[in-house]
């Protein structure tokens, strides 16, 4: 993995993390972080050493949004050029969303704007009761648009009509009563609830939770119900045959602890 400019990869154990590092203006992205996100979710990808993917922030915040600078150089764009960049911007969220490895979110600070779109594309999302949250878009007349499957996926069609026309801004709490976020703690017991997600994740079948995370993609994005029928007989078929899934069994049926955990 290259050295990036404006995050960091962090390798510890079998655990990738991803650092927004753009701490003096609170890890706000521009078109450089957005593309090297990109190169480096697709690098974890074919990483056989990495099995949880964090992305966290550097200092004060997780990402207080789009780096004012950089917006007014958007705001002189064509259409088509700002059509490219905000295709970029989208293929971020997606390959947050498509990592083969399970993704956590940790948020502290604050998480404006486009921040959500990183959060809500991961599988897990923590958060400080303290940070505070704003899909403000609509307060300077746009509107959170390649961030919205992800959030929408999160919160629903009324819950994300509530915080995107409104553009509020809210706390952790509340984040977690939209399902914004899978939980919010107060900051001392943050990272204990991490760990404790981290150990369970650990226990299971590192090519089982990619499978699942297939499975899921598709029965939520590509399949109807009677499609998924067939699809998913052939998917657990496959799996049970697999050197993991025999293995995984073997070890259930044994009382003994798969090869996996250690």
């Amino acid at each position: 993995m290259r050295n990036f400019q404006t995050i960091e990869f962090e390798p510890k154990d079998d655990l990738g993390i991803v650092w927004l590092n753009r701490p003096e203006i609170h890890n706000a992205f521009n078109e450089t972080m957005i593309s090297e996100l990109i190169e480096c979710f697709d690098e974890i990808n074919n990483r056989r050493d990495i099995r949880i993917v964090i992305l966290r922030g550097r200092g004060k915040s997780f990402c207080a949004g789009a780096d004012l600078n950089w917006m007014r150089g958007v705001a002189k764009y064509s259409y088509e050029q700002n059509f490219k960049e905000s295709l970029n911007l989208s293929k971020c969220f997606f390959t947050i969303y498509t990592c083969k490895k399970p993704t956590i979110a940790v948020v502290h600070g604050a998480a404006i704007g486009g921040a959500n779109g990183l959060l809500a594309s991961c599988d897990f999302a923590f958060a400080d009761d303290n940070t505070t949250f704003s899909l403000s878009e609509v307060k300077i007349g746009i509107v959170p648009a390649c961030i919205s499957p992800y959030v929408t996926k999160r919160v629903g069609e009324y819950g994300s009509k509530e915080l995107m026309i409104t553009g509020k801004r809210f706390k952790g709490k509340e984040a977690e009563q939209h399902r914004l976020v899978n939980k919010s703690l107060p900051a001392e017991e943050l990272e204990a609830h991490l760990n404790s997600v981290i150990d369970l994740l650990r226990t299971s079948g590192p090519v089982a939770m990619t499978q699942c995370k297939n499975l899921i993609f598709n029965i939520s994005n590509n399949e109807t119900l009677e499609q998924a029928l067939e699809s998913t007989a052939r998917m657990i078929a496959e799996i049970r045959a697999s050197e993991e899934g025999q293995e995984g069994m073997a070890a259930f049926l044994e009382k003994r602890k798969p090869r996996w955990v250690k």
